[in-house]
C-alpha cells in the first residue's frame, strides 16, 4: 500500500483546456505549416538577397606621383566604387618608375621635366580606361629633395612645381595640382598606409558578434621611412600625454581616434647623412677622405660645392683651405666597425630637454607596438638578403655587414655586376647607417628589433606614403566606421542550414498530415 498525492483542482490542468488546445492545433495545422514554410521561404531568400546582391562592375582610378629626392615613381590605383568607404579595398594595380634623377634635380634643366614625365603618363594612358581618364584624379607630391631645395632657392622650386604642373595637365586627368610634402605629412601618409594595407583600422567580427567592443580593435603597426634626404618615424604611443604638441597628430578613422606620434628628420635620410658623414671625414685631411664605409681599393671623386653648398652640409663648418679644392677624392677603406663608429657621430644624443628623445634634442616617448620598415630600410635588407619573413637579429645584420663591408672592391663588382655603381659602393655604408639609425637613433635594443617588420609590398600593394596620401585626399578614410558588410561568411552559411533545415522539417511534417491525418484527427472527440 501506498499514499497518494492528493492535487487541488487549481493545480490540474482540465481535460476541456487540453482538448480545446488539440482541437485548434488539429484545425489549424496546415494553416501553422503553411505560415512557417511561407517565413522559412522569406528569411532564405531575404538572406541570400542581402548577401549575395548582384554588385555593377564600377571602378574608380586613382594616380600619384611620388617625387622623391632621388627618384620619381607613379603609382595607379584601383577600387570599386560601391565600396569606397571600406577599408582594404583600394590596391595598387601599377608602378611606373620615370628614368632619371628626382625633380629637384631639374633645377638647371627644367624645360627637359616635359620628356621626364612623358613615358608613365602614356604608360597611365593605356592602363585607365580612356573612358575614366576624364574622372580619374592625379595628384603630385614632392617629399625632402623638394623640401631641401625649398630652403636653398625658394624661387626654383616652385619653377621646377610650375613645370610638372604644366606638364602633367597636357594629359586628359583630373590634375589635382602639385605640392611639397611637409615631413609630419610623410610620417603620417606612411603610418596610414601601413595599417589599411595590414587591416589594422578594422575591428573584428566573429559569429554573432555584429556590432564591436573596443576591446576588438585591433593595435596598429608604427611606420619607419628611410628616403634619400630624410627619415621618418611614426606610431601610436602607450601614453596619450605629449611632452611635444608639435610631433602629435590627431585623427578619427573608421570610428576610432588615434593620437599619433610623428617626426621627420631632414638631412637624416641616407644619401644626405652619406654627404654629412664625408663633410664630417673631410676635416683633418689634405682633400682625400679614406673611407671606412666604402670597400677597400674603391675610389670616387665628388664635386667640392657639394659638401659646401649643400643645406645639411653647410652646418659642418669646412676649413676654408678645402674652398680651392674643386674636386674631392675619396679612396674606400672597408672597416665595419671604424665606419660604425664614424656614423655614430652624426647623432648628438648628448642633449635631450624632454624625459626621453631620439637624438638632436628631439622627443621621442618610448617605443611601442610593432613596426613596418619600407622605402630604403627595405632595399638595402634586401640587397643584404635579411628580409625574409623570420625575424632578423642585430647580431645577423652586425655579422652580415662585418662580411660584406670587408670585401675588396673588385670582389664586390664580381658578385653583383648587374647592380649599378653608385648603389652598389653604398650598400656597406647604407647598411650600417640603418643599423646605428634604428639602434643610435631610434634607440630600438636587440630585443626591440624583434618587432621591426622590413616590408616593401602588402597584398600586391607597395608600402609608403602615397597611398594614404590618395586615401586622404579623396576622403577614402571615413571618419566614422561604415556600414559592415550584412553577415560574416561563418554567420551566413549557419543562418542558410538553420532555416533550410526549418523549411525541410515544414514540408515532412506537411507530407505526413496529407498521408496520415488520422495522427492528429484521432482527439478530436
Amino acid at each position: 500500500m501506498y499514499s497518494q498525492r492528493r492535487f487541488s483542482s487549481s493545480e490540474l490542468p482540465t481535460r476541456t483546456e487540453e482538448s480545446e488546445l488539440k482541437v485548434f492545433c488539429s484545425k489549424n495545422i496546415l494553416s501553422i505549416l503553411g505560415f512557417s514554410c511561407i517565413i522559412a521561404v522569406i528569411a532564405l531568400l531575404a538572406l541570400g538577397l542581402t548577401q549575395n546582391k548582384a554588385l555593377p562592375e564600377n571602378v574608380k582610378f586613382g594616380i600619384v606621383l611620388d617625387a622623391g629626392s632621388s627618384h620619381t615613381s607613379l603609382y595607379i590605383y584601383r577600387w570599386p566604387a560601391e565600396k569606397e568607404n571600406d577599408t582594404g579595398v583600394v590596391t595598387q594595380i601599377e608602378e611606373c618608375k620615370l628614368k632619371g634623377p628626382g625633380i629637384s634635380g631639374f633645377a638647371k634643366k627644367v624645360n627637359e621635366i616635359n620628356v621626364y614625365l612623358t613615358a608613365c603618363m602614356e604608360r597611365a594612358q593605356k592602363v585607365i580606361p580612356s573612358i575614366q581618364h576624364m574622372e580619374t584624379p592625379v595628384y603630385l607630391g614632392a617629399t625632402a629633395g623638394m623640401r631641401l631645395l625649398r630652403m636653398e632657392n625658394k624661387q626654383m622650386a616652385d619653377k621646377i612645381l610650375a613645370a610638372v604642373a604644366s606638364s602633367i595637365s597636357e594629359y586628359p586627368f583630373d590634375f589635382q595640382g602639385a605640392r611639397i610634402n611637409s615631413g609630419q605629412e610623410e610620417g603620417a601618409y606612411g603610418w596610414i598606409t601601413v595599417n589599411y594595407l595590414l587591416g589594422k583600422f578594422t575591428q573584428k567580427l566573429s559569429w554573432f558578434n555584429l556590432k564591436p567592443s573596443k576591446d576588438d580593435t585591433q593595435e596598429t603597426y608604427g611606420a619607419l621611412d628611410l628616403g634619400g634626404a630624410s627619415t621618418q618615424i611614426t606610431f601610436v604611443p602607450q601614453n596619450e600625454t605629449t611632452e611635444s604638441p608639435n610631433n602629435n597628430l590627431y585623427f578619427r578613422l573608421y570610428g576610432k581616434n588615434y593620437s599619433v606620434y610623428t617626426h621627420s628628420f631632414l638631412c637624416y635620410g641616407k644619401d644626405q647623412a652619406l654627404l654629412q658623414k664625408l663633410a664630417l671625414g673631410l676635416q683633418g685631411t689634405n682633400g682625400i677622405i679614406h673611407e671606412p664605409c666604402f670597400h677597400s681599393r674603391y675610389m670616387r671623386k665628388i664635386k667640392m660645392s657639394v659638401l659646401n653648398e649643400g643645406f645639411c652640409t653647410k652646418r659642418h663648418e669646412l676649413n676654408s683651405s678645402f674652398y680651392p679644392l674643386v674636386d674631392i677624392e675619396i679612396r674606400g677603406a672597408g672597416n665595419f666597425q671604424r665606419c660604425r663608429q664614424s656614423i655614430i657621430q652624426l647623432f648628438n644624443t648628448s642633449y635631450c630637454p624632454y624625459s626621453s628623445c631620439s637624438f638632436n634634442g628631439v622627443f621621442l616617448p618610448p617605443l611601442h607596438g610593432q613596426f613596418g620598415a619600407f622605402s630604403a630600410f627595405y632595399y638595402v635588407m634586401e640587397f643584404l638578403n635579411l628580409t625574409s619573413e623570420e625575424s632578423v637579429s642585430v647580431e645577423q645584420l652586425t655579422e652580415k655587414l662585418e662580411e660584406f663591408c670587408a670585401q675588396r672592391w673588385e670582389e664586390v663588382q664580381k658578385n653583383f655586376g648587374e647592380v649599378k655603381e653608385k648603389y652598389l659602393s653604398e650598400y656597406c655604408f647604407s647598411g650600417t647607417y640603418i643599423l646605428v639609425l634604428l639602434l643610435n637613433g631610434y634607440h630600438f635594443t636587440a630585443e626591440s628589433w624583434k618587432n621591426i617588420h622590413f616590408m616593401n609590398k602588402v597584398r600586391s600593394t607597395s608600402v609608403g606614403w602615397t597611398l594614404g596620401y590618395m586615401l586622404n585626399l579623396t576622403n577614402k578614410i571615413p571618419a566614422e566606421e561604415p556600414m559592415s558588410p550584412p553577415l560574416p561568411h561563418s554567420t551566413y552559411v549557419f543562418l542558410m542550414v538553420l532555416f533550410s533545415l526549418i523549411l525541410l522539417a515544414v514540408i515532412i511534417v506537411g507530407i505526413v498530415v496529407f498521408h496520415k491525418p488520422s495522427y492528429f484527427w484521432k482527439d478530436m472527440v
